[in-house]
């Protein structure tokens, strides 16, 4: 049988919120001295950025991105489109409600994400589709038709 024992005189101190400031030191260090592993790797590794883990798909006419993001709803993501970046981001802090409780231990991390992807020319970022079903976003950004080059006949004089 576990026994779980607390003192309620020692504070209780939020593992995220102590180790918050050292990862962000270091991130900023590796990224000040390495810029170019963002190019290497093809997403800052050193960044939040990196999640939620998607997985992005071209067809003819559409681009799509699936992405896991489990234990949300849909009312607690966004997917945003500004100066041509598509930006998936959720807030996982109301995701557990206590009812006031104390915690006890906490494992379970309550946190923001925010990942972005630059659309670029030929997709359109005016008409994007998006649903979430199980822990699964799915965004769908029609492809654009690259305007052709119009055909005319120079007269030589």
């Amino acid at each position: 049988m576990t026994k779980v024992v607390f003192n309620r005189t020692i504070p209780m101190i939020d593992r995220d919120s102590f180790l918050t400031p050292f990862d962000k030191l270091f991130d900023q260090m590796v990224t000040q001295h390495y810029p170019e592993i963002t190019k290497s790797v093809g997403v800052n590794p050193m960044q939040g950025s990196a999640y939620p883990k998607v997985n992005v798909y071209e067809y003819d006419d559409k681009v799509g991105i699936i992405a896991e993001i489990p234990g949300l709803d849909k009312k607690q993501l966004q997917v945003e489109v500004e100066d041509g970046i598509l930006t998936i981001a959720g807030d996982k802090h109301s995701a557990f409600e206590n009812d006031g409780a104390k915690v006890i231990r906490r494992e379970l991390k309550q946190s923001s994400f925010k990942r972005s992807f630059e659309l670029g020319e030929l997709l359109d970022g005016e008409n994007i589709s998006a649903s979430f079903k199980d822990g699964i976003l799915s965004v769908e950004v029609p492809k654009i038709e690259p305007e052709k080059p119009k055909k005319h006949t120079v007269k030589i004089g």
